[in-house]
């Protein structure tokens, strides 16, 4: 079976995430991403039962044993001027971030 990453498809990652790697560190990773994704290849090979149902940490996910979802409703909260005092540099009630430098791609 071939390698799903080439070396040079490897470089061209690299180079997109502004790494730098020698090559015996850039050999190693493409190794290891090779190997993830054929061990990922071999468990989507596992054919399944359609009536195995979805499981939580091998205890099949029933409502019986789950919890309901928790209503998600905004409150207020009093620690925004506890986290303002301790920011290097706020506007108003902004954090002041460093501009990130980058550059622009082709």
């Amino acid at each position: 079976m071939t390698e799903a990453i080439s070396a040079e498809i490897f470089r061209h990652l690299v180079d997109l995430a502004a790494l730098e790697l020698d090559e015996s560190e850039a050999e190693y990773l493409r190794a290891q991403l090779n190997s993830q994704l054929k061990a990922i290849r071999e468990l989507e090979a596992i054919t399944l039962d359609d009536a195995a149902g979805i499981t939580s940490h091998g205890v099949p996910y029933t409502p019986e044993i789950s919890s309901l979802p928790r209503d998600d409703s905004p409150a207020p909260s009093d620690l925004a001027d506890a986290i303002l005092k301790q920011a290097p540099e706020v506007d108003g009630r902004y954090l002041v971030v460093p501009d990130i430098p980058h550059t622009e791609l082709a």
